[in-house]
């Protein structure tokens, strides 16, 4: 297991990464007044491991999803925390995967002004990227975590005894937001490839997420609140798949930031941000995890929900963090009407 410190200005945390880490519960949360939160398929599976690390804790159980990332499910757990009678000294653990870790986070920053938070996330995805930082969210009116706050919590528990649960999906799912973090990052980069053959194989993820959390909690303190923008590097893949994810749902959120990356690096090889060397280079990343890249009909729709996204810095044009190099990005902002016909030649011709 490695400590790894998030050292931000609001509020330093501290993450336990690997084998034995939800074993350091007992410590963390000893004498202190919790509040699970939790989600119908986590309570399910995790039942005697919620029974034996949060006896005498009050447990809420949310629905599964991320269509149950919104403003009821919010006050539902809100009003969970009333009925427990939380004070300012209380404790919401988030035990899930994403939208349990966001939707949780943000209730403990509104909850009587802020309370301690504790994430301890299930799925691959939320350990190698959304349960460190301090990004808390709901959806809204369509627009991914567009309510939400900044809001660190004081411990994270990244363990991998919740990844044997998980179906393959959900592997896939986790390795978008690696690869992701790979192209941010030299040594990340030639890692995967120099295990490509490993990448499902429990040992080597364990590692990985390590070097994803390390990495993260780096960006995170220099950038904690997205003001000088070395946090923006983070989104890469984003705009493009959370349009999609927007549009066309059914797939999960890492699936799209793959497809995110895959399509976006087109865009930056035509508009000269990389050589075609990289670009391909980029996409040959990508197919370790996503072997086929979808056709999407009705693309134009779709490319209007990036106008939506939260790093555009004009209501007419689209932003993007593209890939530059190895361990480089750029920043670039297209007329909304460039980026959707890029979007229509990149998926229209895909089989």
């Amino acid at each position: 297991m490695q400590i790894i410190h998030v050292k931000t200005k609001s509020r330093p945390s501290t993450v336990y990464c690997g084998a034995g880490a939800a074993e350091k519960l007992s410590s963390v949360l000893s004498g202190k007044d919790v509040f699970v939160l939790t989600d119908s398929n986590v309570s399910a599976l995790y039942r005697d491991f919620i029974a034996e690390k949060f006896a005498g804790a009050t447990v809420c159980v949310i629905p599964a999803g991320e269509r149950y990332k919104n403003k009821n499910t919010l006050f539902f757990a809100l009003e969970a925390m009333m009925r427990a009678r939380l004070n300012r000294k209380s404790c919401l653990v988030a035990l899930g995967g994403g939208v349990t870790g966001d939707l949780g986070g943000l209730a403990a920053s509104l909850y009587m002004r802020g309370i301690e938070a504790v994430q301890v996330p299930t799925t691959l995805l939320a350990q190698v990227d959304s349960s460190v930082g301090g990004k808390t969210a709901i959806d809204h009116g369509g627009v991914k975590n567009v309510i939400g706050t900044f809001w660190q919590p004081e411990y994270v528990v990244c363990d991998p005894l919740f990844l044997r649960t998980l179906p393959s999906r959900e592997i896939k799912c986790g390795l978008g937001e690696i690869l992701k973090t790979a192209l941010l990052d030299r040594d990340i980069f030639d890692k995967i490839f120099q295990n490509k053959g490993r990448l499902r194989d429990f040992s080597f993820l364990e590692e990985i997420t390590a070097d994803c959390v390390r990495f993260k909690a780096g960006v995170v303190a220099a950038d904690e609140t997205e003001k000088s923008g070395v946090r923006k590097s983070l989104n890469m893949g984003h705009t493009t798949g959370h349009a999609l994810e927007l549009h066309y749902g059914r797939r999960s959120h890492g699936e799209y930031v793959l497809i995110g990356i895959w399509a976006e690096s087109f865009i930056a090889e035509r508009e000269g941000v990389c050589s075609a060397e990289y670009a391909a280079r980029v996409r040959g990343l990508v197919s370790l995890a996503e072997k086929r890249i979808p056709h999407f009909d009705g693309v134009q729709e779709a490319a209007k929900a990036a106008l939506l996204d939260k790093k555009n810095g004009r209501k007419d044009s689209v932003s993007m963090i593209l890939p530059k190099a190895v361990g480089e990005y750029a920043e670039l902002s297209l007329p909304a009407e460039k980026y959707a016909a890029y979007l229509e030649e990149i998926f229209g011709g895909n089989a």
